[in-house]
């Protein structure tokens, strides 16, 4: 699926592709170009991201860990973006997410097509190969899937019981977040998508049970960085990241 991001109701200086993905590993899979350089709102999110750039020729992978606030990003021009985000509980051991929160780690080149992950040189997805990439790094056991944050989030009991103390250490080492801290990321994503869809100021304070619009301003500058009525003043909106804002600024 391809589509124009924009803003403000003027057309923003990029497009990007997404799709969702057969790998059970990944939340969706994303593609974009910039036209020009600017700086760009980086929403918090939950997930940890494999993003590989090619900037000038230079083409490098990061992995981003969870972002517990919003902040501001330069974005050069010119430059080609790959992103790979990863299912909620996804996690490289090599890089625990917990060292990660609000950092990401480059992983170093090994020639201009390939990079290292522990002592393998391994060649940069692509768009289009991006699902094998994935499900390559599951079976040499370099990307793991914690099963105790899904239950944890959805109320479940686990067959192997486990201590309190445990699911808790098990969810902060796969996810990086306390639960307390994940679910404000995930209700302040929604919230800015219900306004992003046009629901009003007043529904989306009753939908997502805030405790008035002030508690509301407050998430959404902090973890957003926009305010809800900035939001719906930009209306429905497609991103440069999925996680970021789609106002690009010269």
């Amino acid at each position: 699926m391809k589509t124009h991001s924009r803003s403000s109701g003027l057309e923003t200086p990029f497009e990007f592709e997404q799709r969702t993905s057969e790998s059970p590993s990944i939340q969706t899979l994303w593609h974009t170009r910039s036209e020009h350089a600017g700086t760009f709102t980086s929403r918090a999110v939950s997930q940890c991201e494999l993003v590989v750039a090619r900037v000038q020729g230079h083409t490098s992978l990061v992995v981003r860990g969870p972002e517990t606030r919003a902040t501001l990003a330069d974005c050069p021009e010119g430059a080609e973006f790959l992103g790979i985000q990863l299912r909620l509980g996804s996690f490289l051991p090599t890089l625990p997410s917990p060292h990660l929160v609000d950092r990401h780690a480059a992983l170093p080149n090994a020639t201009r097509n390939s990079f290292w992950l522990t002592d393998v040189a391994w060649p940069f997805p692509t768009f289009e190969d991006a699902d094998l990439f994935v499900e390559r790094l599951v079976r040499q056991g370099l990307l793991r899937f914690e099963s105790v944050v899904e239950a944890v989030l959805q109320d479940e009991r686990l067959e192997s019981p486990l201590s309190t103390r445990s699911m808790q250490r098990r969810f902060l080492q796969a996810t990086g977040l306390t639960q307390r801290t994940l679910r404000q990321i995930e209700r302040a994503r929604a919230a800015a998508t219900l306004l992003d869809r046009g629901m009003s100021i007043a529904d989306v304070i009753q939908a997502l049970n805030f405790s008035d619009q002030p508690h509301l301003t407050k998430t959404l500058k902090h973890l957003i960085g926009q305010t809800p009525a900035r939001l719906s003043a930009l209306g429905e909106q497609i991103t440069l990241y999925p996680h970021s804002s789609g106002e690009l600024e010269d």
